[in-house]
C-alpha cells in the first residue's frame, strides 16, 4: 500500500503532457474570476511578431527561432481601479512540465516578451505582465491610485502566477509540475517580494540586483543625484572616469593574486579617492579637491548626518565607468519619482532639497509597507521546500551590491546557517555591472542552477560564468556562494574556470 502511494506521488510529479490537451482557440472560453481573455492565439514556429507586441528589448532575429505556441493575453481586475495585462506563452509541443514566471525593470509598464522569448525557447510556460500599467509618463500612473501602486508594488505578480497557473492547467490537462520566478533589478524586488508575501506561489526563485528595500534605496539614489549637483565643483564629468577606475583597479584588482581588470572581492578593498586629487592643473587624468570628497560620498553611501549611521550602502570600487546612472548630468529618474509622486506626493518636489534625515523615515512611513521588502523571516517560503537563489553584480552602479549582502546576511541571522544554505544561496559576480555588462563574468545560467536545485534538493556550490568579447568567450570563472570567492590554484590560465576554486 505504501509502495503504490509512493508511485502515485512520484507519478503526480514526472508525468505531464508533452502537448497541448485542447486547442489553443478553446481557452477564449476560459473563465476565471475577474480574468477576461483578450487573445488566445496560436502562433506558427518563428512567426511570433514582436511589433505588435510590447517593449521586449531583443531583435526580430531573437523571435525567429521560437517553437510554436499559443500567445494568451488576459486583464486581470482584482480590484476596481485594477487593470493588469499578462500574457502567458504556452509550448504547443515538447512543454517541459515548467512554469517561469518573468520579471520587470524600472517602473514596468510593459509585457517582457524577450524574457518570455527565452524562457519559451527553454521549454517553459512562461508568463509576464505589466503590473497594472502602461505607456506614458510611467511616474503619473501612481497619482491618486493607491490600488495601481498596490498592484504595481506586488499584487500583479501574484494575480498573473495563480492566473498562469489556471491556464495552464486548462491547455494541457495538468497543472505545472515545478513553477519559478525569475527577474533583476525591478524584477529582483518583485522575486524577493514574492517569497516574502506569496511563499507558496513559487517552488524555485531567481532573484537578481534586487531593488527590494525601496524608501532607502531610491534614497539614495536621490541623494547621489543632489551631492553631485550641490556644488558644481564638485561633479565628477564622465571623462574622468576612466581615471578613477583606473586607480580603483589599481588599488585593487590584485588582492586576489590575479590581476584581470576586475577586483574580485571589493569587501577587503581599501581605496581612496583621494590618490588621484590634482597636484597641479585640473584635467581628465586628477580629480580636483571637492571632487574626491564627492567619490568619497558616493564609495560611502547616504548616512544619518547626526549618528553617521548608514542608511544605505554606497558603490563599489570598480563600478565607476557606470557612474552616470546615479551621479550623471541628470540624477536617476526613477529614485526622484518614487520621492516626488509617492513619499511627497508633490510633482514640484525637487531633489535638490533631499534631506535623508527626514525623507528616508517618511519614505519608510509612507511608501515602506507597501513598496519595501525587506522581511528576514523567509521560514514559510523555506518551509515548502522553497529555494533562493540571489545574484549581484560588485560593479553595479545603480543598485548598491551591499543591499543583497545585508539583506542575506538578516536572513542568515533569522533563520540560522544550516536552514539557509541548504535554501538561499546568493552569488556576488565580481566585475559584473547592473544585471549584466562589466568586465566580469556576467553570463551565466541562474535559472538552470535554481532548476537542479529544486528537482534534486542540492543546493549549488558554484556557478560557471564566462565573459564574451566581441560574440566570443574570453574569460570563464565560478560564482561562488557568498561569503566564498573565487580563488586562483596557482597554475594554468587565469581566464580558465577549472583553475579556480570557490573557498
Amino acid at each position: 500500500m505504501k509502495t503504490t502511494i509512493l508511485l502515485m506521488a512520484v507519478l503526480m510529479f514526472m508525468v505531464w503532457p508533452a502537448s497541448a490537451a485542447t486547442t489553443c482557440e478553446t481557452l477564449t472560453g476560459f473563465t476565471m474570476k475577474n480574468v477576461v481573455i483578450t487573445l488566445a492565439q496560436p502562433v506558427a514556429a518563428g512567426e511570433f511578431n514582436p511589433s505588435n507586441a510590447g517593449r521586449g528589448g531583443a531583435t526580430s532575429a531573437a523571435y525567429r527561432g521560437l517553437p510554436a505556441f499559443c500567445r494568451v493575453a488576459a486583464t486581470l481586475t482584482p480590484v476596481p481601479d485594477s487593470e493588469i495585462k499578462i500574457e502567458v506563452w504556452l509550448p504547443a509541443t515538447g512543454w517541459n512540465g515548467k512554469l517561469e514566471a518573468v520579471g520587470n525593470g524600472a517602473w514596468a509598464g510593459s509585457i517582457s516578451t524577450s524574457a518570455l522569448a527565452t524562457a519559451l525557447g527553454a521549454g517553459y510556460a512562461a508568463a509576464s505582465t505589466d503590473t497594472g500599467h502602461t505607456g506614458g509618463n510611467p511616474a503619473t500612473f501612481t497619482i491618486g491610485h493607491p490600488e495601481k501602486v498596490i498592484d504595481f508594488a506586488y499584487r500583479a505578480v501574484h494575480e498573473m502566477t495563480v492566473t498562469a497557473k489556471a491556464l495552464i492547467g486548462a491547455y494541457y490537462g495538468s497543472a505545472p509540475k515545478f513553477s519559478y520566478f525569475n527577474g533583476c533589478s525591478t524584477g529582483g524586488r518583485q522575486a524577493i517580494t514574492a517569497v516574502q508575501r506569496y511563499p507558496n506561489d513559487f517552488d524555485g526563485v531567481v532573484a537578481g540586483a534586487s531593488a527590494m528595500n525601496v524608501s532607502h534605496l531610491q534614497g539614495n539614489q536621490a541623494w547621489t543625484g543632489q551631492i553631485s549637483h550641490q556644488d558644481e565643483a564638485g561633479y565628477i564629468p564622465a571623462a574622468k572616469y576612466p581615471a578613477l577606475h583606473a586607480a580603483a583597479l589599481n588599488a585593487c584588482d590584485a588582492l586576489d593574486g590575479v590581476k584581470d581588470g576586475v577586483i574580485e572581492n571589493p569587501r577587503v578593498c581599501k581605496f581612496d579617492p583621494k590618490v588621484l586629487q590634482c597636484t597641479g592643473a585640473d584635467g581628465p587624468s586628477c580629480l580636483t579637491a571637492p571632487q574626491v570628497e564627492v567619490a568619497k560620498k558616493i564609495y560611502s553611501g547616504v548616512t544619518n548626518s547626526i549618528t553617521g549611521k548608514s542608511m544605505f550602502p554606497g558603490l563599489e570600487p570598480g563600478s565607476e565607468m557606470g557612474w552616470s546612472s546615479l551621479s550623471g548630468a541628470q540624477p536617476l529618474a526613477l529614485g526622484v519619482e518614487i520621492y516626488r509622486y509617492l513619499v511627497h506626493q508633490d510633482a514640484k518636489w525637487d531633489f535638490a532639497t533631499f534631506n535623508a534625515d527626514t525623507d528616508i523615515p517618511l519614505a519608510e512611513k509612507v511608501i515602506g509597507p507597501t513598496m519595501d521588502a525587506v522581511d528576514p523571516n523567509l521560514k514559510p517560503f523555506v518551509d515548502h521546500g522553497g529555494k533562493l537563489l540571489m545574484y549581484h553584480g560588485w560593479a553595479d552602479p545603480g543598485i548598491s551590491p551591499r543591499n543583497s549582502v545585508n539583506y542575506y546576511q538578516s536572513v542568515l541571522d533569522t533563520l540560522g546557517a544550516a536552514k539557509t544554505s541548504s535554501s538561499i544561496r546568493l552569488f556576488m559576480v565580481p566585475g559584473m555591472g547592473h544585471c549584466s555588462g562589466g568586465d566580469g563574468t556576467d553570463t551565466f545560467d541562474a535559472l538552470g542552477a535554481i532548476d537542479q536545485w529544486v528537482a534534486t534538493g542540492k543546493a549549488p556550490d558554484a556557478i560557471a560564468a564566462s565573459h564574451k568579447k566581441s560574440g566570443v568567450v574570453d574569460k570563464t570563472r565560478p560564482l561562488c556562494p557568498y561569503p566564498q570567492t573565487a580563488q586562483y590554484k596557482g597554475s594554468g590560465s587565469t581566464d580558465d574556470a577549472v583553475n579556480f576554486v570557490c573557498k
